[in-house]
């Protein structure tokens, strides 16, 4: 690694710039020199870079920078840092008075002594937006049209609304009317992009802008940034807003081209003493806490909203840290055999374990991570902490039974699953330990298969083609289809839990229901488990209409490898888990066994 002289190091240590040197240490990148710059622009001290910050560049900078673009800037951060490409790029990062656009602009160069340096340099692109803003007020170096009108789109902008948006909201109120903000979201605008191209993405934006401005046509409609739109107008009435949305959105699935969800919406009714910026404020959060639900196109703000908010956004903005300290850790919950009582297999289930609140329920930071197209990142995560635990299992003395790891559809919008997948497998060599890839099991949920592209159907193809299982998660939650039978290449279908809670609704109707899908499944060459077995009942009830295999609190609740271990070291006998061998005679059994027999 390279080594400054003394004074070299002094007169760029003092430079005002934000630049930083990198050298590559041990196989890590890890930073040799920043400048004073550099320091204030990350609001960090040099007594940092020698201990926290050294060996975790990545997540101590990614944790200031805007969910919406982390996955983005840590995709470029990741090619310059493997691939020694170079490094250009904008992003929106958190600074004392909120999100500034950043620039940064790195290289990598060889130095005399032969060794590899990379320096990037940043600069805040709002500073000098401001100074040039403050000389166009001055001198009138901008048309007012330009500067108040969206090109693309030809609504007024965000600065109209900065500018004009109190007084249109006064005149409501004069008017004895109650004004509303709303702040339109154009689902999955990326994925978009990806599979249609940027041309069609603006039409898109274009047929939004139009249809927006058609319903809306007495309010004022402004094109926000990226794919964002805003409406403020006279508040008719909830059902006449939600009226609205729900024409706004079978228009633009009707003649968008391809495929598109539409919009979702926060909704916001202002208050007298409440000022635009505010108001805006409200709308964005009460669009931000939408679920994943795609039923559910709108959200009016509640008081609540702003402790939800701000819980969300701590998730959000300390994930990366959450995974770099391990706070999110692997808890496996094992799943029974029915025929010989013995575990079959985990499944990997993430527990994020908070410093300061302590346990954060996953259904809480799932969402919140989908939200903000992030579930690739765990989903990874989640992979390799299972990989990486493969070994000490294996040094234990444990059985190393299959594990589940469930995958996002969004997932396979952002990475290549497979490759990545396949890149982790062979990382940490597991075919040492006496496995090859079909001890990995995807999990994706019956809802994702339900809405899966051709690109999404041929991936999950290659999961199988590469040797890993794939099993169907979730099948019967409310979205269930046949078709999944015939669309897919499956190895097994697990039932959602609601159907073995609710046995005896109806007349016993999930009785025949289970029954008969498994019977089904078994005819097809598709192995069953169900979920959620808390009773012996429940328990003799699969047995008896031939499942397989079932998972719940019965049998075993999750927990991490910690917990396994330290039970062993005490002398606590494992439960019985089946051998490989037992394993695939059992399965040859149920592939010839007469179901109708049971």
């Amino acid at each position: 690694m390279y080594v400054f002289s003394d004074d070299l190091r002094k007169a760029y240590e003092a430079l005002a710039i934000p630049i930083i040197f990198m050298g590559i240490k041990d196989g890590e990148i890890v930073p040799i020199l920043v400048s004073d710059g550099f320091l204030k622009f990350h609001c960090i001290t040099r007594e940092m870079i020698g201990s926290e910050f050294e060996g975790n560049i990545n997540g101590s900078l990614f944790e200031k920078v805007h969910p919406d673009e982390a996955s983005k800037l840590k995709a470029i951060s990741d090619d310059f840092v493997t691939k020694h490409l170079d490094y250009d790029i904008t992003f929106r990062a958190r600074r004392d008075d909120g999100y500034h656009m950043l620039h940064a602009v790195g290289y990598w160069q060889t130095m005399p002594d032969g060794s590899e340096m990379a320096v990037i340099a940043y600069s805040d692109m709002q500073h000098y937006e401001d100074v040039v803003g403050k000389i166009a007020r001055d001198y009138q170096l901008y048309q007012k049209d330009d500067f108040y009108t969206d090109a693309l789109t030809s609504l007024p902008n965000i600065n109209y609304l900065n500018k004009y948006g109190r007084d249109r909201a006064k005149e409501y109120f004069t008017n004895k009317s109650v004004p509303a903000v709303i702040y339109f979201d154009v689902d999955s605008m990326q994925s978009y992009n990806n599979r249609y191209g940027f041309d069609r993405g603006d039409d898109l934006l274009k047929l939004v802008a139009n249809v927006i401005s058609n319903e809306f046509e007495h309010g004022l409609v402004v094109r926000g940034a990226d794919d964002h739109f805003i409406v403020l107008c006279k508040y008719t009435g909830k059902k006449d807003i939600i009226n609205k949305i729900a024409k706004i959105n079978a228009r633009i699935k009707m003649e968008a081209y391809g495929t598109t969800t539409g919009i979702h919406a926060g909704i916001y009714v202002c208050k007298r003493d409440i000022n635009t910026a505010t108001a805006l404020d409200h709308a964005k959060r009460a669009n931000k806490l939408l679920g994943a639900d795609l039923n559910i196109s709108y959200r009016f703000y509640t008081s609540e909203d702003d402790r939800l908010y701000n819980y969300q956004r701590y998730i959000i903005e300390n994930f990366y840290k959450a995974m770099n300290r391990g706070w999110i850790k692997v808890y496996y919950q094992c799943f029974l055999r029915l025929e010989n009582d013995s575990g079959a297999g985990f499944e990997a289930l993430a527990r994020w374990d908070d410093p300061q609140d302590g346990i954060i329920d996953p259904a809480d930071f799932l969402p919140a991570l989908e939200k903000y197209h992030l579930m690739h990142e765990l989903d990874l995560y989640m992979f390799e902490r299972v990989c990486s635990e493969v070994k000490p299992r294996f040094e234990a003395g444990l059985p190393l039974l299959p594990v589940s790891i469930n995958f996002s559809r969004q997932d396979f919008d952002y990475v290549d699953v497979v490759s990545e997948i396949n890149r982790l497998f062979d990382k940490y060599q597991l075919e040492q330990y006496g496995i090859d890839r079909s001890y990995f099991i995807i999990e994706i949920t019956e809802q994702d298969m339900a809405t899966a592209t051709e690109e999404f159907h041929h991936q999950l193809q290659r999961i199988r083609e590469s040797g890993y299982k794939l099993w169907v998660d979730d099948f019967g939650s409310g979205y269930s289809s046949l078709n999944v039978f015939s669309s897919f290449d499956i190895d097994l279908i697990k039932f959602d839990m609601d159907l073995l809670m609710n046995l005896d609704r109806h007349d016993g109707a999930n009785r025949v229901v289970l029954k008969a899908m498994v019977n089904v499944a078994h005819k097809l060459g598709i192995h069953t488990l169900c979920e959620g077995m808390e009773t012996e009942e429940q328990k003799e009830f699969l047995k008896d209409i031939g499942c397989e295999l079932a998972q719940g609190f019965l049998y075993h609740r999750p927990e991490g490898l910690d917990t396994i271990f330290d039970r062993l070291n005490i002398g606590i006998p494992i439960p019985k888990w089946e051998s490989s061998e037992e394993r695939i005679a059992l399965e040859k059994k149920w592939a010839y066994t007469d179901i109708e027999e049971l």
